[in-house]
């Protein structure tokens, strides 16, 4: 396949979906001190945003194929669940300024937004393989996308006390893999395109696990189950809103 895209376009192009990311943590910019409530209300939102998100992948990964998209979140769920074995076994974490299970909870989110990263990096990759304006589509509506989803890895960190630009810098690191996959997603889009909808899935399996193991029981402990389902409702219908809004 001739390249009709100079790839250095189409780095620069994930490139700029990977620092869209760290915007996320703005926000968390002007908060002063985040009481336990707010702990709780902020698992709640990244719940809802990681359940969006995880929706989104799978219709996405269900329209190229639904049984590889179900292999992927079986995959997806098999893998997260042996990561969190394996830092249980572990006798302690350290993630910057955090130690014990906090620093588990950084490692998981942040692992699982990695986990996604490389799905979206292939599908920039690909959709560039489509065309330029196709693939500038793409990358703006994923570069949009990563930034609700940088909220949800700031809303975890910065609570716990990590500073908002080392929260915006996890963030971004979080989607690295998105440059390094477009390039030889773009080259192989034949071999490639196959395996996204596992990429996809697999993303997809491992955010609805840390959304029901992790972040749930914490928006619980500092909410009435009442707020907590209203919070992720809306934080839900906020990120499938967003998505709507790109799609159009």
């Amino acid at each position: 396949m001739p390249l009709e895209i100079s790839l250095m376009t189409v780095f620069l192009a994930a490139m700029a979906t990977a620092l869209a990311t760290g915007l996320g943590a703005i926000p968390l910019a002007y908060a002063r001190r985040v009481d336990e409530r707010w702990l709780a209300v902020g698992a709640a939102m990244a719940a809802g945003l990681m359940l969006a998100a995880s929706h989104s992948l799978v219709a996405e990964g269900s329209a190229i194929g639904s049984w590889r998209t179900l292999a992927g979140m079986a995959s997806g769920l098999a893998m997260v669940v042996i990561a969190d074995r394996w830092l249980d076994r572990r006798h302690k974490a350290d993630v910057s300024d955090l130690q014990g299970a906090d620093a588990k909870k950084a490692l998981m989110i942040v692992g699982v937004m990695t986990i996604h990263s490389f799905a979206e990096g292939v599908g920039v990759g690909v959709s560039y393989g489509g065309g330029e304006e196709l693939g500038m589509f793409i990358t703006a509506a994923i570069a949009v996308h990563n930034i609700p989803e940088g909220l949800a890895i700031a809303l975890v960190l910065v609570p716990r006390g990590v500073p908002v630009w080392q929260a915006a810098g996890w963030a971004i690191f979080s989607s690295l893999p998105q440059p390094l996959m477009a390039i030889p997603a773009y080259l192989f889009v034949r071999t490639f395109e196959p395996f996204l909808p596992i990429g996809l899935g697999l993303a997809a399996g491992a955010m609805i696990w840390m959304v029901f193991a992790e972040l749930l029981p914490d928006a619980n402990r500092g909410l009435s189950t009442t707020r907590v389902g209203t919070v992720v409702a809306l934080s839900f219908m906020a990120m499938f809103a967003l998505q709507l809004v790109i799609a159009g």
